[in-house]
């Protein structure tokens, strides 16, 4: 059982988007509607390459282990479904476009080459996610979100990844995400109005923590995800412009 992350799915120039590849790996898993799936990333994700996946069992629970030869890469586990208690309600599709001309990646975007929210993807090969601060949101973000096409379930976990970053402060240091528990009730439709919502959830030292929810326009919640993000030294990354 190969697996292989195409360069067209990076969040880094030179490796995976978290979000996109936490959900292939849970894609194998094959969880129900009312199953997590919690994905630890070990390493950035290599592109381009065949990795070797190792599947168990443990306590009940389903695993996954996908490696580079000795390194390991990520770790999957099939999990109680969340908690949905607490989750912030949707703002509109036109308020999350609205915030959206705010967004904090358009002035200066860490990675640009980001599947999920980079500034310099093309929408019809990207998700082209804007998540903007929604006033007097204490610290809620909100991006609209229009599926062009491939909606599957890498692509949900790409669309809750990066909104949760930029809600826990990534414009003002570099950071990528460390773990990821999803839970997909429903997949988006194609080309209907989609609201993505984050929010902080705090965090301690290099690790901030957050939560994303995706709503259909009539309010369904479709799927939601915790993440921890870990910093990284702002020198490691130069931060470039949006587009011209």
């Amino acid at each position: 059982m190969p697996f292989l992350v195409p360069s067209r799915f990076c969040g880094p120039p030179e490796s995976g988007n978290g979000g996109w590849v936490s959900g292939h790996a849970a894609a194998l898993l094959e969880p129900g509607p009312d199953e997590a799936v919690t994905v630890r990333l070990r390493t950035p994700p290599p592109l381009d390459r065949e990795l070797s996946v190792q599947t168990g069992a443990v306590d009940g629970r389903r695993t996954l282990e996908v490696r580079d030869g000795e390194h390991p890469v990520l770790e999957a586990t099939s999990a109680l479904g969340l908690d949905a208690g607490g989750i912030p309600a949707a703002v509109s599709f036109a308020e999350a476009t609205t915030v959206g001309e705010g967004y904090e990646g358009l002035a200066g975007h860490p990675f640009p080459t980001c599947f999920s929210c980079g500034t310099g993807r093309a929408s019809d090969d990207a998700l082209r996610l804007q998540p903007g601060r929604v006033d007097g949101g204490d610290g809620l973000y909100a991006a609209a979100w229009r599926p062009r096409a491939d909606v599957d379930l890498e692509t949900v976990w790409a669309a809750l990844d990066c909104p949760g970053g930029w809600a826990s402060g990534i414009a003002g240091r570099p950071m990528v995400l460390g773990t990821m528990t999803a839970q997909v009730a429903s997949l988006p439709a194609v080309g209907e109005e989609h609201v993505v919502m984050a929010w902080p959830r705090g965090g301690e030292g290099r690790k901030y923590h957050s939560g994303t929810a995706l709503y259909a326009a009539d309010g369904r919640l479709l799927a939601h995800a915790e993440a921890t993000w870990i910093a990284i030294d702002p020198k490691a990354v130069r931060p470039v412009g949006g587009p011209a």
